[in-house]
């Protein structure tokens, strides 16, 4: 069994997707609501999958301080999402970061599972990749039964998951473009490497439209969609439209 550890933080205007108001239509309270729902699709897929669901959070007092709730901390928030999502919220593990850097952070949390509690594999996503199902989840956990490091691509070189059988050099490993900084991380420790299909994260107006369009595409061909996070698209009235004319670009558009 995989544990899947999903680095979270409380889905707060300006906290969470703070590229987004500046590069898309959506406010920052619509950022954060759209945070939400990914995080939502994300926690309901690691549930649903064979893997073990860790959340794990950043505390208040690694938030900035302009974003730290008095009436509510970074953990309650998030425990309120889980008990709200998910079918059994009492099998979600919920454990705080640890690190003065995402590459800290996560390393923490993968060499911890892997030397002390003796787990058979361990991974990290991020709850920006809303197309993360149950089956991408359970293929990577099969391939992590022959590999030692098993990444899933995306765009601008990010990665949107990161599983390890055993564990490599940490320090500066999710440093951009992080698929190649974890690939060399991997090399330099002789680890063999494999990948997932590439899927789409969500940071900049770019990055959503791409989201955007894929959503209402599956949806008009009655494929799976991430449900939390289709419904803010449909709710929003989000739709990707012709930007200049000659079909060689597109834009962000609301109904």
């Amino acid at each position: 069994m995989t544990v899947v550890a999903v680095l979270a933080e409380p889905p707060r205007p300006g906290l969470t997707l703070p590229r987004l108001p500046e590069t898309s239509p959506l406010s920052p309270s619509e950022a954060a609501e759209l945070s939400e729902a990914m995080l939502r699709d994300t926690l309901r897929a690691v549930e649903r999958s064979g893997g073990e669901l860790l959340v794990n959070y950043l505390p208040d007092d690694l938030l900035p301080e302009a974003h730290v709730d008095a009436d509510e901390s970074a953990e309650a928030a998030l425990r309120s999402i889980a008990d709200d999502t998910l079918e059994d919220p009492d099998s979600a593990r919920f454990e705080v970061q640890v690190g003065s850097s995402l590459s800290a952070r996560a390393g923490n949390t993968i060499s911890y599972l892997l030397r002390e509690e003796g787990v058979q594999s361990a991974a990290v996503v991020r709850g920006d990749a809303p197309f993360l199902l149950r089956s991408t989840i359970d293929s990577a956990a099969m391939k992590l039964r022959s590999n030692d490091v098993v990444l899933g691509p995306s765009t601008d070189g990010r990665a949107y998951y990161a599983g390890f059988r055993a564990p490599i050099d940490f320090e500066g490993a999710f440093t951009a473009p992080e698929l190649e900084t974890l690939v060399d991380g991997a090399n330099d420790a002789d680890r063999d490497v494999g990948f997932l299909p590439m899927q789409p994260t969500v940071r900049t107006g770019s990055d959503l439209a791409t989201l955007v369009s894929t959503i209402r595409a599956r949806w008009q061909a009655e494929r799976v969609v991430p449900g939390y996070t289709a419904e803010f698209v449909v709710d929003a009235g989000l739709t990707v439209v012709e930007s200049d004319g000659d079909g060689s670009g597109v834009a962000l558009s609301r109904d």
